[in-house]
């Protein structure tokens, strides 16, 4: 009688072992292999690579900007005003609801 009641005192914590198991189980019996992964994802992996490789490369062998921020400043500001819609237009431009 005292085992038993040892046994149900605990008995949430081997439901919970036996669960892990037959998971664990199943995982290794039906999961693909690694090298099936490894060669379904190789194309996606190798491009990944080259395209580090590229930016590392390009990184290395372009001339850095010149130190002068005001420069990079003006050069973007035109691009900014054009985006934003604050670009110059001629004085005698006609809009159709005129």
């Amino acid at each position: 009688m005292e085992i038993q009641e040892q046994v149900l005192k605990f008995r949430y914590h081997f439901l919970g072992a036996l669960l892990l198991c037959l998971t664990l189980f199943s995982l290794t019996l039906m999961a693909p292999r690694f090298i099936t992964l490894l060669a379904y994802f190789c194309p996606l992996f190798l491009s990944t690579a080259l395209v580090l490789a590229l930016v590392f490369f390009f990184a290395k062998t372009s001339p850095l900007p010149s130190s002068d921020a005001t420069s990079l400043h003006s050069a973007g500001q035109g691009l900014l005003d054009y985006v934003a819609g604050h670009h110059d237009l001629p004085l005698d431009t006609r809009h159709k609801s005129d």
